[in-house]
């Protein structure tokens, strides 16, 4: 069901809600299938406004119709463009809707990604976030990376602290190794890990085996690399022979995977077309059997 205020999905795409829920932090239930928001922003580099703003604005209210009530953004993309185009199409917020996003990326020239996890700089980052987003609490505040040049428990102590303060509801962590989550959480309490999983790259598996156990929600990001140059011939075969099986696309069956793959995953996968939102979407209803699973492996 869409969210309070939102009409029904229609054009004969599946609903988000067919993925199933999946609870963040204790008290925050969302359907399984969410949106990123970086390709929002414009160009491949994520970087400037979108070519064609008025789409943009389009696709994030198509994904509330389609029952999308979580989406993620960061203030590294555009810089902070993702985040006003939502304040922009979707302010007032309907209810049961969940904003994440991240800080702790600057971004000096469009090339440019660089960790910043100075405490100041994480304090500044979550206002300015606020700030676009016209929220009085960010329900989920990732750190986006860890720095280096900063001990992990100054950055993640620096969340705590706007916890503390009311300004962040609950604490993610992105781009994260196993090592340094069981550091983040000796610091604080921490809901959700956000890192590179698909298909084609499973290096996180053991951070997605550590959110099932602990009960924090996994959110893969990059969740589509079919065609990758990392992606065996054999294995691009198999996504291939289950697309037509299911007649559907095979970015389709490579969200219908992740689904499949572990009830703490919540996938995010994003476009900047209305057309390629709605493809995306249907994806929850796809239901792949254990044999085809064991195809996939």
């Amino acid at each position: 069901m869409a969210p309070a205020g939102v009409r029904a999905g229609s054009s004969g795409s599946a609903a988000a809600a067919a993925a199933g829920t999946i609870t963040i932090g204790g008290d925050l239930t969302v359907n399984r299938l969410g949106f990123g928001a970086m390709r929002l922003a414009g160009g491949g580099q994520v970087w400037g406004e979108p070519r064609d703003a008025a789409e943009a604005r389009r696709v994030l209210r198509r994904a509330l119709e389609l029952g999308v009530n979580f989406i993620d953004t960061a203030d590294a993309y555009g810089p902070d463009i993702s985040e006003r185009l939502i304040c922009e199409a979707l302010h007032p917020y309907p209810r049961g809707l969940v904003i994440a996003t991240k800080g702790g990326i600057v971004r000096p020239a469009a090339p440019d990604w660089v960790a910043d996890g100075h405490p100041d700089h994480l304090r500044e980052a979550c206002e300015g976030s606020l700030r676009r987003l016209k929220l009085e609490r960010i329900d989920l505040y990732q750190l986006h990376c860890v720095d280096d040049q900063v001990p992990l428990e100054d950055s993640i102590g620096a969340l705590a602290g706007l916890q503390k303060q009311g300004k962040i509801r609950h604490i993610g962590v992105s781009n994260f190794q196993l090592a340094e989550l069981a550091r983040a959480q000796r610091i604080a309490r921490i809901v959700s890990v956000q890192n590179r999983f698909n298909f084609a790259q499973r290096q996180s598996a053991d951070v997605l085996e550590a959110c099932a156990r602990d009960g924090l929600v996994f959110i893969p990001w990059a969740p589509i690399a079919h065609g990758s140059p990392q992606t065996p011939a054999r294995a691009n075969g198999a996504l291939e022979a289950l697309a037509s099986a299911h007649q559907a696309s095979v970015v389709q069956i490579a969200i219908a995977w992740l689904l499949a793959r572990s009830p703490a995953m919540l996938p995010i996968p994003g476009t900047s077309s209305v057309a390629h939102l709605e493809q995306n979407v249907a994806a929850a209803g796809i239901r792949l059997t254990g044999a085809e699973l064991a195809r996939l492996a």
